[in-house]
């Protein structure tokens, strides 16, 4: 899957996709939207001001790819708290902090999820005689590219229990029958899109 991100003249970035390699980011966009899960139900308040100021969930997720997705905002995970005092303390922060903003990034998240998805579905209608087609995105269409990219490797990473360097090094030698390769594959893919796309967008 060579496909790479080029910059467009003025702004923006341009990418080269088969029917396949569209498939594959159609479903996995969708699959991520699942598990970011639904906007407000629809008997929800139609006051906006209600719904600026609804509160979030105060704890992590149990899933761990949520939980990748939308860490705590205090504390190392990695360093482990100097007392129980200051392990409380630090939880009483990251709760509070979620609850006022993890409703206001899971819709952004969404909302990005939905945009790549709809600029997918554009370009499958492109490229239905069975070859392949170019995709153009502006520059704010390459920001959110960007973010569904990096949520799809947090989450595929996740999900292979990928922690560092080392472990990301290790899939390039998975055998062949390994039932994760098609994932890693995938994972390493949509890596290689993420940096060129970052590149792009680079002044």
């Amino acid at each position: 899957m060579p496909g790479t991100f080029e910059p467009l003249p003025g702004g923006g970035a341009a990418v080269a996709l088969d029917a396949v390699e569209i498939s594959i980011v159609r479903s996995l966009a969708v699959q991520l939207l699942e598990m970011i899960g639904p906007g407000p139900a629809g008997d929800a308040s139609d006051d906006p001001l209600a719904e600026l100021f609804a509160d979030g969930p105060s704890e992590p997720p149990a899933d761990p790819v949520l939980r990748r997705l939308f860490p705590d905002a205090y504390g190392d995970p990695e360093e482990a708290p100097a007392s129980p005092e200051e392990a409380e303390r630090r939880r009483a922060r990251s709760a509070e902090f979620r609850r006022y903003t993890e409703n206001d990034l899971r819709a952004g998240k969404r909302d990005n999820a939905l945009a790549v998805i709809r600029d997918l579905d554009v370009l499958a209608a492109s490229a239905a005689g069975g070859g392949g087609a170019v995709l153009r995105l502006s520059p704010e269409q390459s920001r959110q590219w960007l973010g569904v990219l990096n949520d799809l490797r947090l989450a595929i990473g996740a999900r292979l229990e990928i922690t560092d360097e080392d472990d990301t090094d290790l899939l390039y030698g998975l055998p062949d029958e390994d039932p994760r390769k098609p994932i890693v594959v995938a994972y390493l893919w949509l890596g290689g899109l993420q940096e060129t796309l970052v590149t792009t967008l680079m002044p």
